[in-house]
């Protein structure tokens, strides 16, 4: 083999050795796995009709809607955790909990409203809602957080304790009552807005990303989570608050449950304390750590961890599909195929790789120096 062809296959191989080493790759390759699995089960699985609903007003329908519209939820959320993760080396399990705080707390403020209020009354009472639950919300995570970084507990032990009495918190907050709404107005915001064929939340979801892309971008805030995560001590010296920081991203994935906890409520125009945003802490750690971030704190990619969360609702989506498969026994099907996922994404498993390709080029290499040895003598 000449010296350009071998330069050329190496060049190739360090090509397709920095696509698989990309933090993307991993759930890019879970979703065009997904894709191709749907179009070969169900060639109309990605059929997108506009049809009218049962207010007969025009909107886009289908699986793939239906996907990115419940994705809206878990990707905002996966912001938030994306950074508590970056700066505290652990995990808020508290969310899907304080969801129902927050959608407890909009209920409070809308229930007490008669459903033909004006146009410019309902907007008053809708953004003194939103607000409020906002601050009831970042309140909540400001709590957790300074148990983090003031008492230096463990963010999954600090958080249990609004796991276990978050959802008591929303039943006390209307009496335990089964708070429904009776104006359509409200259900806009978690469906569709007449006249709009694309589902609210997608809007929402979009607004979402680009706040968070303008922080991090005009702020050092990407910088400081991280070198708080990988070492606190050191980020310390060079004029870093750690505690400010654990603190302040509690905040703001507080903020991110609030947004979602609004969605949540507008969906049904209810709450049923019990059941609302069920399990959904989970999905939002899994999709930070099927993006390839570490669970452990440091450096975080969001863009990865956003296509994590749509993985996920995608796998969520495409198991649904199946009748045979029992509703109950979803998240254990999920579970499987997530953690195969994660396994194959972790530095232990990608080490394994490298360690393998690395010996194999070894032995390429000194198989050319013995072929080349031989072609001299």
């Amino acid at each position: 083999m000449t010296a350009p062809a071998i330069e050329s296959k190496k060049g190739n191989a360090n090509f397709l050795s920095k696509i698989v080493r990309n933090q993307l790759f991993i759930p890019l390759v879970a979703l065009l796995l997904l894709i191709i699995f749907n179009l070969i089960t169900d060639p109309g699985f990605f059929k997108v009709t506009l049809e009218p609903n049962s207010d007969g007003n025009m909107i886009l329908s289908g699986n793939l809607i239906t996907m990115i519209d419940y994705a809206s939820e878990l990707v905002i959320l996966a912001i938030g955790m994306t950074l508590v993760t970056s700066a505290s080396g652990g995990q808020d399990i508290s969310v899907g909990a304080t969801i129902a705080i927050a959608g407890s707390t909009v209920l409070r403020i809308v229930k007490t409203q008669s459903p033909d209020i004006s146009g410019a009354k309902f907007a008053e009472i809708i953004i003194l809602s939103f607000l409020l639950c906002v601050l009831v919300s970042a309140a909540f995570g400001a709590f957790n957080g300074a148990l983090v970084a003031f008492f230096k507990i463990q963010p999954m032990v600090a958080t249990l304790i609004l796991f276990t009495a978050g959802r008591s918190i929303a039943a006390w907050i209307n009496n335990n009552d089964n708070i429904s709404i009776t104006d359509k107005r409200f259900s806009y915001f978690g469906n569709f807005i007449p006249g709009i064929a694309v589902p609210t939340p997608v809007f929402i979801t979009i607004i979402c990303l680009i706040v968070i892309a303008i922080i991090l971008k005009v702020t050092n805030l990407r910088l400081y989570s991280q070198s708080v995560g990988i070492n606190s001590s050191s980020s310390r010296l060079n004029g870093i608050n750690p505690k400010m920081i654990k603190l302040l991203t509690f905040v703001i994935l507080g903020i991110c449950v609030a947004v979602c906890g609004f969605i949540k409520v507008s969906r049904t125009s209810s709450i049923t304390y019990s059941v609302i945003a069920n399990n959904i802490e989970m999905d939002a750690i899994l999709a930070v750590a099927l993006g390839g971030n570490n669970l452990g704190g440091g450096k975080f990619n969001l863009t990865a961890s956003v296509l994590g969360a749509y993985v996920i609702q995608f796998l969520t989506t495409t198991l649904y599909k199946f009748k045979e498969i029992d509703s109950s026994s979803i998240s254990a099907y999920k579970a499987v195929v997530v953690i195969l996922l994660i396994i194959i994404s972790s530095p232990f498993v990608r080490k394994l790789f490298e360690d393998f390709k690395n010996k194999r080029e070894a032995a390429k290499a000194e198989a050319l120096k013995a072929g080349a040895g031989k072609e001299t003598a």
